[in-house]
């Protein structure tokens, strides 16, 4: 019987980062399930393959960025109620979720199966893999429903204070897929198609484990079958906080997309080339992933339990712990970064091209150490209009500007079309920096005695 964990006690840096590790594993394994599909894809089917999943991907990879985005707003919410003691307001803000995002659910499934064509030709797949594209997207959305309530019972598990659970059902998840990969793709070879039927069918087998392993458990909120319903001050609570992330996330993964389109357009080897690339970047950015998503719970249960000077030192912890692996992983890629690409292809073309957008990836990786601690910080604290703002300004202001002033240049290098993510980051630490400095001098001035 897992237990959740009050992290409103104990040592600052090593109540983190006991909570995080549990977080890193989980989204390790979420990103070696996802990188699984295009390694079996590049070893045992075409390019065109690699192309479809590659840009299937950063579609697939942008929905769950808006959902967890979404189930942020339960996150935040409970985990505050639970560091106030509310025990039963947790109760049901989760009930309200439930009915909300499998709806959430229900509609995500309708918009990818049917417009898998559109989206396709939005994203500009080259001729060459377009059925790829269409059948991975396809096949992937019909598992929305199970896209959706995956990341809603981690969000409630990453709120009531357990990163445990979340970590045992994603391993076993990970397992099912990387059989389900090899028995469709090598053995079968469906290529694109038979990587998304593993996808979807281990995601289904996280749910239902997720579900089967709550059941009868000790949870430090109350809940009854009356709370599944449509609560408005729960829905306007949860939309409050977890919609302004969502937008934050669908653009930024909007210019992600613009990215891959402009990539796309280029010719088959650079569009595989950068989604190996972003296959091996899911990795390289574990650590400010895990660490964003563990300050997100910590602040909100320090901050509803009053403790705001304890949650500020999560963040500089967060920040110095997180920056000194940077260093190591982006000198790593930077340099070497065709030996990790090389996990994913045999293609030596293909290869050399995500080396070259990795090289770019590497100066990012030790810039969101910074960032991706401050949001994680800011939408404990409640802050996730700021954090709407900036993501939107790095994503719309200065990435995709970037992307395309690069690539109206002649014979553009992938390397040049990546400097446009450190560069949107170096503008959203700014103006973290420059809020985070503005919220501690209004702070004090309401403290001051009049």
């Amino acid at each position: 019987m897992r237990k959740t964990r009050d992290l409103t006690e104990g040592r600052v840096l090593t109540s983190l980062i006991r909570f995080a590790m549990p977080v890193f594993a989980a989204l390790f394994l979420q990103s070696l399930y996802g990188g699984v599909d295009l390694l079996v894809v590049g070893q045992f089917s075409h390019t065109a393959d690699v192309s479809g999943v590659s840009t299937g991907s950063v579609l697939m990879q942008t929905v769950a960025m808006v959902v967890t985005g979404l189930t942020m707003g339960i996150t935040i919410f409970v985990g505050q109620k639970i560091g106030e003691g509310r025990r039963e307001e947790a109760g049901r803000a989760i009930g309200t979720g439930i009915l909300l995002f499998t709806a959430l659910g229900i509609l995500l499934t309708g918009l990818l199966v049917g417009g898998a064509g559109t989206l396709a030709r939005l994203l500009h797949a080259p001729e060459e893999a377009y059925e790829q594209t269409c059948a991975y997207i396809r096949i992937c959305g019909m598992g929305g429903v199970f896209i959706v309530l995956y990341n809603l019972l981690g969000a409630v598990f990453r709120g009531i204070g357990d990163s445990k659970t979340p970590l045992v059902t994603v391993c076993i998840a990970c397992v099912c897929n990387i059989l389900g990969d090899l028995f469709f793709v090598a053995v079968l070879h469906m290529g694109a198609r038979g990587a998304a039927l593993a996808t979807v069918l281990s995601q289904a087998i996280s749910v239902v484990l997720s579900l089967v392993l709550v059941r009868g458990r000790p949870l430090p909120f109350q809940f009854r079958p009356s709370y599944l319903r449509l609560d408005g001050f729960y829905l306007r609570r949860e939309l409050a906080l977890g919609a302004p992330i969502a937008l934050q996330e669908f653009l930024v993964g909007i210019s992600f997309i613009v990215i891959q389109t402009v990539v796309n357009a280029i010719d088959v080897t650079a569009s595989a080339g950068v989604g190996v690339a972003e296959k091996v970047c899911g990795f390289i950015m574990l650590v400010p992933s895990s660490y964003a998503q563990s300050m997100s719970a910590f602040v909100a249960q320090n901050m509803g339990a009053g403790k705001a000077a304890r949650a500020r030192a999560a963040l500089g912890y967060g920040i110095a712990t997180a920056l000194g692996v940077a260093v190591v992983i982006a000198s790593f890629s930077f340099f070497r970064g065709d030996l990790l690409a090389g996990i994913f292809s045999r293609d030596p073309e293909v290869i050399a091209q995500a080396h070259d957008y990795l090289r770019a990836y590497a100066i990012d990786t030790l810039l969101t150490s910074i960032l991706f601690c401050c949001v994680g910080y800011f939408n404990g604290c409640g802050h996730t209009f700021f954090v709407m703002v900036q993501g939107i300004v790095g994503a719309v202001l200065v990435r995709i500007p970037v992307v395309y002033l690069v690539s109206m240049r002649p014979h553009p290098t992938l390397f040049q079309i990546g400097l446009a993510t450190p560069c949107a980051t170096v503008v959203q630490i700014t103006l973290c920096l420059l809020f985070l400095l503005w919220h501690r001098k209004s702070r004090s001035a309401r403290e001051l005695p009049v």
